[in-house]
This record gives C-alpha cells, structure tokens and sequence, in this order.
C-alpha cells in the first residue's frame, strides 16, 4: 500500500503503538476522551516539552540545519523531548533497577484516570494496559457494551493527542515523574504505525535506487519516530527538518 506523503502533502493522522507484552484489561462501563500526543518535538535549539513521538513527544533534535541530533539534547532526564528520534538513538535516561515496576504503575494511573474521565462523559470503552519497550502503552478499546467515540481521536489524532497530554499530567502528578506514556483510541497510532512502515520501505527502496535524498510531507513527531526507526532499522539515515507544524523527515542514503 502507497500513500503519498511526499513534502507537498500533508500526512493525515498519526499512527498507534503498542505490542502487547503483558496486556492488563482495565474494563469500564463508560469510555474515554480525546487523545492527546503531547508531541513537542525536542529540535535541537529546544529545551521544553514533551508529546512522543513521542516521537510524538519530541523531535530528536536539531542542529542548526534543523536536523535531529540526539546529542544536542539539553535536557536527558525529560525522555520526552526525545521521542521524535530513532529508538537506536534516544540517549539513555534514568533506568532504575524497578523501571518495570515504574512503568506499571504509570498504566495503572493511566488506566484509572481514563475510566473516571469516561465514566463522567458516558462514553463507552475498555483500556488495556501494556508495556512497549521504556515506556507504558495505554489503549482505549471498544467495549462489549459498545464502541468508543471515534471523535476521541479527531482530525489527524489532535483530540487524541490532547488527551495523551492530559493522561501524561495525571500520570505525573500521582507519580511525581514525568511519562512518556503512549496513549491509543479505537486502534488509530497502530493503523497509522503501519501505514508509516510500508511507506518508509518504499521510499528506503527508492533512495538507494536512486542515492539521492528524499522529504517527506509534514508530520507529527509520534509519526516522525516510526519513519526514523524504520529507516534506522534498515541501515540509512533520517533527519528532521524544519518547525512545527510543517517538520518533516528528510531519508538519506547510506
């Protein structure tokens, strides 16, 4: 499957994470709000923020070409000005000998914040909990007693992002340190995630068909990290380039 994202066109919708290693199903009789994927990207001239790629959350980093740069990272500790970068290039934060048990406890957080906030909105869903790599996976998903709100995702997954950002707050404020907990409604990063993937093999293949670089359209810094990682994983070169809204990786040949 092709979908065109070269520079001119802008991507549509970010996508989810999220393998299940350990699932833990939150079941709620009413379902969830809108997602929040605090992404900041972290461009290297940047200090603040958080979303996540992750990516969303943060753009590698920038030097002054605008390209990511993991090492100009100023601030290690705040992980979440990193997830716009490749996994094979986030500097290690903090890694307590009970991250496991860390990362847990954001899902449970997480997990209890979101079925209070659907049970006040009457919305249906269930949430399961998961662990991806460092980091806690959250999914609102569709219930026996019905289906969680599509308008929990919003165009090109802002309400979703929204809601990621909030979750994350929540998560800090019970836990007193900051998460890079991925949030995910009705399935929409993990189509997205894979829509990514096919097309970053497509344009891995034809940059070193051709050996020339290649930008891509503008996109999200969750969106940003899937097409780094791919490429990483493939043994090629990805920058960031420009400012928000319009960043936008850019795949070199090796």
């Amino acid at each position: 499957m092709s979908e065109n994202l070269t520079q001119d066109h802008v991507s549509t919708e970010p996508a989810a994470d999220a393998e299940e290693a350990g699932t833990v199903h939150h079941p709620t009789s009413a379902q969830v709000s809108e997602p929040d994927d605090r992404s900041i990207d972290d461009d290297r001239d940047t200090d603040d923020g958080d979303t996540d790629d992750g990516d969303t959350d943060d753009d590698g980093d920038a030097d002054g070409s605008g390209v990511d740069d993991v090492s100009d990272v100023d601030d290690v500790d705040d992980v979440s000005d990193v997830d716009d970068m490749p996994s094979g290039g986030v500097p290690a934060a903090r890694a307590p000998s009970n991250r496991r048990g860390q990362l847990e406890r954001e899902g449970e957080v997480a997990a209890d914040f979101l079925e209070t906030l659907l049970d006040i909105c009457d919305l249906d869903g269930d949430i399961d909990v998961d662990i991806d790599g460092d980091r806690a996976a959250v999914s609102v998903v569709d219930s026996e007693d019905g289906r969680v709100p599509r308008r929990l995702v919003g165009q090109n997954g802002q309400v979703l992002d929204a809601l990621q950002e909030l979750t994350r707050l929540a998560v800090q404020s019970a836990t007193g340190e900051r998460s890079r907990l991925m949030l995910d409604v009705a399935g929409h990063r993990a189509e997205r995630r894979a829509t990514l993937v096919t097309l970053a093999k497509e344009v891995i293949d034809e940059v070193r068909r051709t050996g020339e670089r290649k930008p891509l359209s503008p996109m999200t810094a969750f969106e940003r990290k899937v097409v780094h990682d791919e490429v990483l994983a493939a043994g090629l070169v990805s920058e960031s380039e420009g400012a928000e809204p319009r960043r936008f990786v850019v795949i070199l040949p090796a």
